[in-house]
């Protein structure tokens, strides 16, 4: 029992520390029937929607071939850098910030190892982390403290692009000056890359980092739907790339409040569970958990006059800066279910919780598969000399300087056009 939880523990931390404190405030707001208003079942339906069926497409292959469409060309180191960090940002505007990171390290990594560019990878899973948590912000459903705030505050789409857009349109130039400035243009060798990515050991390498957490594609890649149907797999296959898109629109469409979430819940989870039941055992349910513990610590919270009283004085005229700083402690997409709470100012809470994605390691958990990943490729490869001559801790300090730098950036610019 004792070792079970110590993997919970391990695999699951967010989770962990969400379910004891919201086991934590039980003790000051006893349950009764206002528990049962505390969980958002549209924003929990809706994020699970997103999760499945670009799960589904990621057993399709197809956020692959995207990725490797996007990143194909990889004829110098800074082209390489530029193009893997630019197909990550474009994945997570539609796949969530995890997903993109998901599919796009391991891809990356079996690159860079491949064109003998392996002193680029700590750089580059930095700029692709920066370009995932930041580059998904734009959207509502691009990543989940979004989906969460659209929701909850009823945002109208343009007013929500309104104000997402100076934040985005600055993070994309920051990352791509990094790109340009940061790494050497040339190199003797070719980038063999992308193209060569199904073959080879960095490719094997790539499929069991995705398998280490028990979400990889790997050797299912491609198999979801065949895996499901026996008679008439091919002709399965055939169709369901179309099917996924179709999916994504409807699920993008209740999101919009286009679609009742209800009906596109059922059609998902029936699809799937025809055409690839094993995208909907994929769904990371660790965070659907964490969001309904968060849901139930931040309606205790509400409910406790001390801390109401403490954290709406706190938030009145400083919701900017505060959920910046509390997502640094307790990662983002907590800070904004319990933030909400305490403040009707939804522009500087947005903007603050998407920020605030970038700085401290668990400042979102996107940071945290990437840090993950890294140790990962480190130990499949301990002989390449870029990777060995950067430590975790290396890897920690390079990854804090930039995030901490853009951090700063992008609140001085939030707080100087909204003062």
């Amino acid at each position: 029992m004792k070792g079970k939880a110590l993997i919970l523990a391990r695999d699951h931390p967010v989770l962990c520390i969400a379910a004891l404190a919201a086991l934590a405030t039980v003790v000051f707001v006893p349950p009764d029937a206002a528990y049962l208003g505390y969980v958002d079942a549209k924003t929990l339906a809706c994020l699970f929607g997103i999760l499945a069926v670009a799960g589904a497409m990621r057993n399709a292959g197809m956020l692959d071939a995207a990725a490797l469409a996007l990143s194909s060309r990889l004829a110098t180191r800074r082209a390489a850098v530029f193009s893997l960090t630019g197909a990550t940002l474009a994945l997570s505007l539609f796949a969530t910030n995890d997903m993109a990171l998901v599919v796009m390290l391991p891809l990356s990594a079996a690159a860079l190892l491949r064109a003998r560019w392996d002193d680029l990878i700590p750089f580059t899973f930095v700029m692709q982390s920066l370009a995932a948590n930041l580059g998904g912000m734009v959207l509502p459903f691009g990543n989940p403290q979004n989906l969460y705030l659209f929701e909850r505050y009823e945002i109208p789409l343009q007013d929500f692009l309104a104000v997402m857009a100076l934040p985005f349109a600055l993070s994309v130039v920051l990352i791509a000056l990094c790109c340009v400035a940061f790494v050497r243009g040339g190199g003797p060798e070719k980038a063999r890359g992308l193209q060569e990515h199904a073959s080879g050991r960095e490719s094997a390498h790539a499929q069991s980092v995705e398998d280490e957490r028990g979400e990889g594609a790997g050797g299912e890649r491609g198999k979801g739907v065949a895996g499901s149907l026996a008679p008439g797999a091919a002709a399965a296959r055939a169709v369901a790339p179309a099917v996924y898109v179709a999916l994504f629109l409807l699920v993008v469409g209740s999101v919009l409040r286009l679609v009742p979430w209800w009906a596109s819940t059922a059609v998902v989870v029936g699809v799937l569970a025809v055409l690839d039941r094993k995208a909907l055992r994929q769904v990371d349910w660790g965070l659907l958990l964490t969001f309904a513990c968060f849901f139930v610590f931040a309606g205790n919270m509400a409910r406790i006059p001390a801390v109401e009283g403490l954290l709406a004085q706190v938030m009145e005229g400083s919701a900017l800066m505060v959920s910046a700083a509390t997502s640094q402690v307790i990662s983002n997409v907590p800070a904004a279910v319990l933030l909400s709470h305490f403040t009707g100012s939804w522009q500087a809470l947005l903007i603050g919780v998407n920020v605030g994605g970038a700085g401290t390691l668990v400042a979102s958990l996107a940071s945290l598969i990437t840090f993950s990943r890294f140790c990962a490729v480190r130990k499949g490869f301990p002989r390449r000399a870029g990777l060995a001559a950067c430590t975790p801790a290396k890897f920690v300090a390079l990854f804090s300087a930039f995030n901490f730098a853009f951090l700063a950036v992008l609140l001085a610019a939030s707080a100087l056009v909204s003062g």
